[in-house]
């Protein structure tokens, strides 16, 4: 049976180092697909990390690996750019989910309620968080309660 670790990405909209970002989301996924059997990348469409997250797992898959892990995005609802674009979406991710719980709660507290749930799937969590607010903020907050591994790439530390 496949064993698969399961790594959920979490981090601000904004990002004030995105070159330290990318080279450090490249390191610790080179890590990974060189360590684990098998790796599902979870990742949102939110903000600037989510996209340097994606980026970093196709570029690390090219180069290094590709047969070990998939690219999933984890959509809080069906949104008109992914209902408008979802043959990019497919080429692009290597599967898309709506989380159902997420889509039919009020749209403010779908994005943390989707969060919620990557984390509880998650083996690891890999964040860039710079600042003590916000909704990457409170997910992280959510996963050290659950006792979850997080690495917060943003100072390179296990928290």
């Amino acid at each position: 049976m496949l064993d698969i670790f399961t790594v959920a990405f979490f981090g601000h909209r904004e990002i004030n180092d995105p070159f330290k970002i990318e080279e450090r989301l490249e390191e610790e996924i080179y890590r990974l697909l060189g360590e684990k059997e098998y790796v599902d990348f979870l990742v949102g469409r939110n903000g600037e990390f989510d996209q340097f997250a994606s980026s970093a797992v196709l570029r690390v898959r090219k180069r290094y690996r590709d047969d070990n892990s998939s690219l999933i995005l984890v959509l809080p609802y069906p949104k008109a750019d992914y209902l408008n674009n979802v043959e990019y979406y497919e080429e692009y991710y290597s599967e898309i989910e709506i989380s159902h719980v997420a889509s039919v709660a009020h749209p403010k507290a779908a994005i943390q309620i989707r969060n919620r749930e990557m984390v509880d799937r998650a083996d690891l969590i890999l964040c860039c968080i710079e600042r003590e607010k916000g909704g990457a903020w409170q997910t992280v907050q959510y996963a050290i309660k659950q006792e979850k591994t997080v690495i917060n790439i943003a100072d390179n530390e296990q928290i």
